[in-house]
């Protein structure tokens, strides 16, 4: 399917690019997901724990027994991601359907309905295929505030100024959007530890941060922005994550490029504000 590689417009008197692109962890970020971490108590039982309270333990598990709900926490149950990774895909689907909206949501919803370019980058382990599924059936129920509608209207636009295939149907415009244009880095799917994701979403986000750059430089040898490139085509890359030790890892290895264009911010604690102002 050949379309316009879409972005973000800031002037749309001029229809201009802002330049504008997203990343988003899903947990306690994007969504308040039901699902749970297994973890074992000192009688051998089973004890789920939520996303928010693992990123504050995680570190803390297996290295010392701790008291979590009444219950004496010594260590990981038998495969305790259980329901992070590609067994899980059905969970993740139905879960995200019905979680509440984390303090990046009202960001995504700008995205998604401004047809802006955005990275999943997640510690979970599932198939990328689900997270963009998740996010078409979202897209698709109009859930929390996006709208299909406008996110249609965005595309097309686009289209029209490139002059690209006028007769694709809605469904196929958003398919192509959401499946092929924004990216999905589950960063556990086949390898690494969902305790330890740090080093994983530093090589992800410097993944997305290249694709970006690609992209943004397509728009800015565009000929129908062709009176607009001076010191516009500068693409960034908004990246927010609720877990304090994922951002202080990306924080170190991407301020060490000097090309680095991400813009970081934390939602630890439930509200979002810039990583280090």
């Amino acid at each position: 399917m050949n379309l316009v590689i879409v972005e973000g417009f800031g002037d749309l008197e001029k229809l201009t690019p802002d330049m504008k692109y997203y990343a988003f962890d899903w947990d306690d970020n994007l969504m308040y997901m039901p699902t749970k971490i297994i973890l074992k108590d000192s009688n051998g039982n089973e004890v789920g724990m939520g996303t928010e309270e693992f990123a504050e333990h995680r570190t803390q598990i297996g290295k010392e027994p701790f008291d979590y709900k009444g219950k004496n926490i010594v260590g990981f149950a038998e495969n305790p991601f259980r329901n992070f990774r590609v067994e899980g895909d059905k969970r993740f689907l139905m879960d995200s359907m019905i979680a509440k909206p984390g303090p990046a949501w009202q960001d995504f919803v700008e995205c998604v309905n401004g047809g802006s370019v955005f990275s999943i980058v997640t510690a979970r382990g599932h198939n990328p295929k689900t997270l963009a599924l998740a996010v078409r059936k979202l897209i698709e129920g109009n859930i929390n505030g996006l709208s299909k509608k406008e996110l249609v209207w965005n595309l097309r636009k686009y289209n029209k100024i490139a002059q690209q295939n006028p007769d694709v149907s809605d469904d196929r415009l958003v398919d192509f959007y959401v499946f092929k244009l924004c990216k999905y880095y589950p960063v556990t799917f086949g390898e690494g530890s969902a305790a330890n994701p740090e080093e994983l979403k530093v090589k992800a986000a410097k993944e997305f941060q290249d694709y970006v750059k690609s992209i943004s430089q397509k728009i800015g040898g565009s000929p129908y922005f062709k009176d607009d490139i001076s010191n516009r085509f500068v693409p960034k890359i908004g990246f927010s994550d609720d877990d304090l030790r994922n951002l202080e890892k990306l924080d170190t290895e991407l301020t060490k490029d000097p090309e680095n264009i991400y813009q970081l911010y934390s939602t630890h604690g439930g509200e979002k504000k810039p990583y280090k102002n």
